[in-house]
């Protein structure tokens, strides 16, 4: 992953994953649920399984942070994950909740939740990575305390568009707008994965602020995993079609959805990327004046 603190040269510490290619092709249509033991591989750090495989926390104390990601990569559908972040003082920790592709020019999309001191909310920062390109960084804080309890957290992607949602009002949305020379991912699988990790050095307050490492260990916990998606081992796009997010209703939010993401923007948003003052981008990015 990737975030726009490292344009200001911010150093980013991340958790790579090895990538296996196939020598076949499977696509299955997949619905899974609940269990996170089943459908997932903890991949680092210290990972503790509660009620049966049910619930996952990912801890972090000042050797490592922790992480998991999906047995099953995935190309197009919905996916979703309840989870409930660390509580006090969080400020320097990121926890995330992501798909990713894990080729070279790879696509991604995010959820990072950024701790803050006890008293300040956190930040919820959403990014899309299309062929190795990112830098769409969106920033809002939540409308709730997202450390008192679970919310539900879910990502739907189709050939058309993309929306992040919590607990299914849009925050997000990024089109298919290829046709402008924006790309898109639609041709790459993606895992699931969630993580937990430093980011001391931009995370909070660009950085200025740092983690008090006398309230470890971190702990933030998921739940109730979902994913209703086509389940691939190929680059090939060609069999994920024709599902129900392919749809007309699913190609673009209706009058009430847009009404919530506007309603999420004039309120919460802290951040968005097409409307930067810092002299990030030498002109707005495309795809600005073409989403909704």
């Amino acid at each position: 992953m990737k975030s726009f603190a490292s344009l200001f040269g911010f150093r980013r510490y991340s958790q790579e994953f090895a990538y296996i290619s196939s020598v076949f092709v499977l696509i299955l249509f997949s619905v899974e649920a609940s269990n996170i033991n089943g459908n997932f591989d903890i991949s680092w750090g210290t990972v503790k399984l509660l009620n049966n495989g049910q619930t996952a926390q990912l801890t972090m104390d000042q050797i490592s942070g922790s992480g998991f990601q999906s047995k099953k990569e995935y190309l197009f559908g919905r996916a979703s994950m309840r989870i409930k972040l660390i509580s006090g003082n969080s400020a320097g920790t990121v926890t995330s909740y992501y798909m990713s592709s894990e080729a070279s020019s790879h696509d991604e999309l995010d959820f990072e939740f950024l701790g803050n001191v006890r008293g300040k909310p956190y930040i919820l920062q959403t990014n899309v990575f299309a062929s190795g390109v990112g830098n769409r960084e969106q920033r809002l804080n939540l409308w709730f305390d997202p450390t008192a309890d679970f919310h539900n957290y879910s990502i739907l992607w189709n050939h058309q568009q993309i929306v992040f949602s919590v607990d299914s009002i849009p925050i997000r949305v990024f089109k298919n707008n290829e046709g402008a020379g924006v790309p898109y991912p639609n041709r790459r699988p993606m895992r699931i994965i969630a993580t937990l990790w430093n980011g001391e050095d931009w995370a909070t307050d660009g950085g200025r602020v740092k983690i008090d490492w006398k309230n470890a260990p971190f702990v933030a916990s998921y739940q109730s995993f979902a994913v209703d998606a086509c389940s691939v081992s190929s680059h090939s796009s060609s069999r994920c079609a024709n599902n129900w997010w392919d749809q007309s209703e699913f190609q673009t939010l209706n009058r009430q959805q847009l009404s919530k993401l506007e309603w999420v923007r004039k309120n919460y948003m802290i951040y968005d990327y097409c409307h930067d003052k810092s002299g990030r981008f030498s002109a707005t990015p495309p795809e600005c004046a073409l989403n909704p």
